[in-house]
């Protein structure tokens, strides 16, 4: 079969994957301009839609602008920042200046603390070994931030091209169509100033005569649970309203089941409060510890849901980790999920999480 080749961002065209970079249908390959399903939609839709790539593929792709002048502008997610921060960063894009940019700060309690919030989104770039110029909190869906975002951006980037990277499941197509309403004022821009990329996968919206905001796919990440489940039961632990906090007084010896996903023991230490920040639509349930494999066992799936069936089929088994948590306030964090806050310390707990979905401890900024 002779190769196609998108007409606005010159991947080559595939029929058999709608995940995947180049992906029309079949029933498009005869007309004269063959656009790819990402290009069709931002040009008739005004939409700008992700697509995945592994690392390995994105390494690959952008190796001929990593010497270029640009600046990047990395997007996580604040509910999933182990899995959405990508650690290679640097070996991809080379010495670019950075921003790094928290998406969906509005889903947060209004008691967060977002100068701790800044400094720990430091301390984990410092760790990752990205140097970033900046830290910027923003909701792509209620616009929150955007505008300090947008001067920043034209501040750092001396008028060159800018790189939005990121992982899958990060809300980068929301956050695009944002920031490019931001910087222009109006809501079709995308669509009048339809500019086709000649980069494979990447698609360029012009910021003026010379530059561009440029969308590249987003990279998976095999550490997101979003990987693991189901789109249904994605929907049940990704919160599209703030999160309120659920309270539970434990005595050791006790278990917290987070739908059947993940899972915290009390094993040591004086009856306290444990605050969970999850989905409000992630139900929550506790037994005693010696019950809880059984529970699990019996009722996953059940009355320990999500994972519904589908997700069942593909979710790692629960995999433990215990921590010694010695000071106050402290995160007990389940990427992708939310968090729990050990309010006293001196407390030993041991968490559950999906194999290869990595859970952390903080400091908390609320």
């Amino acid at each position: 079969m002779e190769k196609i080749y998108c007409q606005g961002c010159g991947a080559l065209i595939q029929s058999t994957n709608p995940d995947e970079v180049g992906y029309t249908p079949k029933s498009t390959l005869d007309k004269d301009t063959v656009l790819c399903k990402r290009c069709f939609r931002l040009k008739h839709y005004n939409e700008i839609q992700d697509v995945a790539m592994t690392d390995d593929d994105f390494l690959t792709m952008v190796s001929q602008i990593r010497d270029t002048d640009g600046l990047v502008v990395h997007l996580i997610d604040i509910f999933d920042v182990n899995g959405s921060m990508i650690k290679s960063l640097p070996r991809i894009i080379g010495n670019k200046s950075v921003l790094l940019v928290g998406n969906k700060i509005d889903l947060l309690p209004k008691s967060t603390n977002k100068r701790k919030l800044t400094q720990w989104l430091q301390t984990a770039a410092n760790e990752a070994g990205i140097k970033v110029e900046g830290i910027y909190l923003i909701s792509s869906v209620k616009g929150y931030g955007l505008a300090e975002l947008t001067e920043a951006i034209e501040k750092y980037r001396n008028k060159n091209d800018v790189y939005i990277v990121g992982t899958t499941n990060v809300g980068k197509s929301t956050f695009i169509n944002r920031l490019i309403q931001q910087s222009n004022g109006v809501n079709d821009v995308i669509t009048t100033s339809y500019f086709p990329g000649t980069t494979l996968g990447f698609i360029e919206i012009p910021l003026d005569r010379d530059t561009s905001i440029i969308d590249t796919p987003g990279i998976v990440n095999k550490q997101q649970i979003a990987h693991y489940i189901s789109d249904n039961d994605l929907k049940l632990i990704t919160p599209n309203k703030e999160i309120k906090p659920r309270v539970y007084q434990l005595n050791d010896q006790q278990t917290l089941y987070f739908g059947g996903l993940a899972r915290l023991d009390f094993v040591k230490g004086e009856r306290q409060s444990f605050v969970c920040y999850f989905s409000n639509d992630l139900s929550i349930h506790r037994t005693k510890l010696e019950k809880a494999d059984q529970l699990l066992s019996e009722h996953k799936g059940g009355l320990l849901s999500p994972p519904d069936d589908k997700s069942i089929e593909t979710l790692p088994r629960l995999t433990e980790s215990t921590y010694r948590i010695t000071d106050k306030q402290t995160d007990i964090v389940f990427p992708g999920l939310g968090w729990v806050t050990i309010p006293t310390g001196n407390v030993t707990v041991a968490a559950h999480s999906p194999k290869d979905v990595n859970v952390s401890i903080r400091r908390s900024f609320l």
